[in-house]
């Protein structure tokens, strides 16, 4: 492998615009020199040499002849120093120079001396804070026994720990189980004795975490220049009961520390950069960074993207009850951080959302979870403008890391307090906000979005001039609300107070001026300290999940007729008001005001056919629950369906079940729904499909209006229509609802024990599976072969969906 031979063909990629054979074959045998050179070989690893690695991250075989037939060679590379070239220039060759050789070899050895110092710099010694954690590593790593090869100390018990954290194995069985262990080992050994000795062991392991005394009234934090109060500067309550216990104490757990640990393995480490390297087809979308919000971002902070080691995070949180009683209401709210960094299969993983505050109940911290976020915010500014050095192992050399927040995740009434919208009353639309055209119900007593969705059709199309299928009367010529930027969101903000501005903001009742006529703030979010926050496309994610759940139970509960149908009889009276259906009025018998039952409507012969046919259904292992465990047949009725349960009937079931049961034109409308909703969900989203299914949506929304009464429409029907553009902006909704997070809380709540420290328990919960985490990712090679098999299998199904005909083949009755 001589530096002299002829590397002409490396830059000679392209035949006519095909790939040349001879160049195909030429990398091969490359590749051939580059693994038979054990010094350069990290096991199946080596640099990639093409265009965008650059020599920078290492691949395997498979990954780097892909990267040199698509990318080419990176340029100048005529010497493979990156793969041994250099020492392997025989002896001979070097004791053979002298001062009256040719000018061009003395070419050649500053092209070796430049590459030496290159590779200098790019293998770095770790900076002292990662030195510091290997070398404990490597000191805590004593051999189990004297003799044994196979397990350490260190090892034994981090793989102790993984198993009690994986299968939430008890405190008391642990220890239970350590001395018979230990009793089977040789003489000698020095397993730990007791979950209290692991816990020591693995002390060097454990990242920080911070006790932050809050006011009991959610007032203010003791952070910062207010750490040394002994009473809250708002309410003036103590902040201390009676010796020295404070009355609230928030966790908090840094992020930079957590995300440093990511690059400290190489399992994890080239991982980070996936969603810089992987390539997707045009017009389709696997992942956040597929999405325009992502590409927005990069185009407006090209330093920020230019180093793709930097991460990018998603923010969510949702309050529960760790006790599982009404009798002692507790809501307790973890702030959990998504990183989006990782492929599609690590990223949706429960152990790669971290942790990051636990705000303590009893109640909920409401418009005032700002104060809570207070230090998580000074970090996140922090990670953006000055970053942290960090040391990558797999590109063995360090960095400086930054951070960004790209949005926010929750459902609909934490989306108000983390936004600062209200989302009650006529203007709960965060887009349409003061322009949605809502109105409250006269019998209903309801905020109602019925008849707003015309002005979001083509200006000719033959909805807007009907004046018996929607409000009475009414033709729509206006043109819908413009969705305004981050800087127009800011102008009308800016002026607002912060829930951490003191007594004038806590006034009893207090609301800002034109609250609930002209837009819906409550407060200035602290988001907006954010320097890229004004830029960001989108900001706060409606949730799918709770849409699609809600959306599911009016649809439902409304054509099964249940009692929380909302065609009731203030309902009827409402469409006597307000629109032409003249079938639909009520009438009186005696003094009791009657109804017909609506043609969308079932019987209870019809009821109970579904219901016989839903406790015969039977589902693959793992699809769905047992949907008949929903049905009480005796009387024909319905149990509550969980949101998973929601998701598989309205996708799948409910077009089915519906069939020739309801008007054709009711079950076209409903049909159309169900699709939108399965395409919306699907793993890989296509741009042209998402495009069509924005106009289509609203069409889809227009003849339900036309079929259910007005009070069937509230916000969860209105939200429907912006899902398609946050699908466009954000990628596939599997990164932006709440299921993730749903069971991660579930997780956490399995494993707390002592309930009367709630809030100790879930972050001792979190960082034991976090020590866990790392360990199997340090220790346990079966974990990144389990992971490397799974990324191989990621080639999910791309579906094609059409709009054009409602009745679709997808849905079959089963047999």
């Amino acid at each position: 492998m001589s530096p002299r031979s002829d590397r002409d063909w490396m830059y000679k990629r392209l035949d006519h615009r095909y790939l040349s054979t001879t160049y195909h074959a030429s990398v091969k045998g490359f590749l051939d020199v580059a693994f038979s050179n054990e010094a350069t070989v990290d096991g199946d690893y080596i640099r990639c040499p093409c265009f965008k690695c650059k020599n920078m991250y290492y691949k395997t075989r498979g990954d780097v002849e892909l990267h040199l037939l698509q990318n080419g060679f990176t340029p100048n590379y005529t010497t493979w120093w990156a793969h041994g070239e250099r020492n392997t220039i025989s002896q001979h060759e070097e004791e053979s120079s002298n001062p009256m050789q040719d000018p061009m070899e003395d070419d050649d050895d500053d092209v070796n001396g430049c590459t030496q110092m290159l590779m200098d710099v790019m293998e770095e010694l770790p900076n002292p804070n990662a030195k510091g954690f290997y070398d404990m590593l490597e000191d805590a790593d004593e051999p189990l026994w004297d003799g044994c090869e196979n397990y350490s100390k260190l090892q034994a018990a981090t793989e102790l720990l993984h198993w009690k954290s994986e299968y939430n194995i008890s405190e008391a069985a642990y220890d239970h189980i350590l001395p018979i262990i230990k009793r089977m080992l040789p003489k000698g050994e020095k397993l730990v004795e007791n979950f209290y000795e692991t816990k020591k062991l693995l002390k060097i392991i454990r990242l920080p975490e911070k006790k932050i005394h809050a006011c009991k009234n959610h007032c203010m934090i003791f952070y910062g220049a207010d750490s040394d109060l002994t009473k809250c500067r708002v309410c003036d309550h103590d902040r201390y009961k009676s010796g020295k216990l404070p009355y609230l104490v928030m966790r908090y757990l840094p992020i930079a520390p957590r995300l440093q640990r990511l690059y400290l393995t190489k399992k994890t480490a080239k991982q980070m950069t996936w969603h810089y390297e992987h390539q997707t087809e045009p017009g389709l979308m696997v992942h956040p960074s597929d999405g325009e919000a992502w590409k927005h971002f990069d185009s407006m902070h090209q330093e920020f993207s230019s180093e793709p080691r930097n991460v990018r995070l998603g923010l969510c949180t949702d309050g529960f009850s760790p006790n599982n009683s009404n009798t002692t209401p507790y809501s307790c709210w973890p702030v959990f951080l998504s990183i989006y960094n990782l492929p599609p299969w690590m990223c949706l993983k429960e152990p790669y959302v971290q942790l990051s505050i636990v705000i303590p109940g009893k109640k909920s911290p409401g418009q005032n979870i700002d104060v809570f976020l207070r230090p998580l915010i000074d970090e996140l500014k922090m990670l953006y403008t000055d970053g942290v050095v960090t040391y990558d192992a797999s590109t063995k050399c360090n960095f400086t890391m930054k951070a960004i927040l790209l949005w926010t995740v929750s459902d609909f009434p934490a989306y108000a307090m983390l936004s600062g919208w209200s989302t009650h009353g006529k203007l709960a639309c965060p887009y349409c906000m003061g322009e949605s055209g809502s109105f409250r119900l006269h019998h209903g007593s309801k905020p109602c979005w019925f008849d707003c969705h015309r002005k979001f059709l083509p200006e000719q199309h033959t909805y807007r001039g009907d004046k018996t299928g929607f409000l009475a009367n009414k033709v729509e010529r206006s043109s819908p609300p413009p969705i305004l930027t981050g800087d127009q969101i800011w102008e009308q903000v800016r002026h607002f107070p912060t829930v951490y501005e003191g007594k004038p903001f806590r006034a009893k009742n207090a609301k800002l001026p034109g609250f609930g006529i002209t837009h819906n703030w409550v407060k200035r979010s602290i988001f907006w300290e954010l320097p890229y926050w004004r830029k960001l496309l989108i900001r706060h994610n409606l949730d799918p999940m709770h849409i699609e759940t809600n959306v599911f139970e009016n649809l439902f509960n409304t054509v099964m007729d249940t009692p929380k149908s909302k065609d009731n009889m203030n309902a009827r009276k409402d469409i006597e008001m307000y629109c032409n259906r003249v079938q639909w009025h009520t009438w009186k018998k005696g003094n009791k005001d009657m109804k017909n039952r609506a043609s969308f409507a079932l019987s209870k012969e019809q009821v109970a056919k579904i219901c016989q046919w839903l406790i015969k259904l039977k589902f693959p292992d793992g699809y769905a629950s047992n949907l008949g465990g929903c049905v009480n047949v005796d009387d024909n009725s319905f149990y509550k369906f969980k949101s998973h349960e929601c998701h598989v009937f309205l996708q799948r079931f409910l077009p089915i079940s519906l069939r020739g049961m309801v008007p054709n034109s009711t079950w076209d409308a409903i049909t159309e729904l169900c699709t939108f909703f399965r395409v919306i969900c699907s793993r890989v989203l296509r741009v042209d499909d998402l495009q069509r299914l924005q106009t289509t949506i609203v069409e889809t929304i227009c003849k339900l209006e036309k079929i259910f009464p007005p009070g069937f429409f509230d916000s969860m029907e209105h939200l429907v229509i912006h899902l398609a553009r946050e699908a466009m902006l954000g990628g596939p909704v599997q990164y932006r609802w709440m299921y993730l997070y749903e069971r991660k809380l579930g997780s956490m709540k399995r494993k707390i024990k002592n309930h009367a420290k709630v809030e100790g328990s879930i972050v001792e919960a979190y960082m034991i599976g976090e020590i866990s985490t790392f360990c199997s990712q340090y220790f346990l090679p079966t974990i990144e072969t389990r992971l490397n098999r799974e990324s191989r299998n990621f080639a999910p199904d791309i579906p094609s969906y059409t709009m054009v005909d409602s009745r679709l083949s997808i849905f079959k009755v089963p047999s």
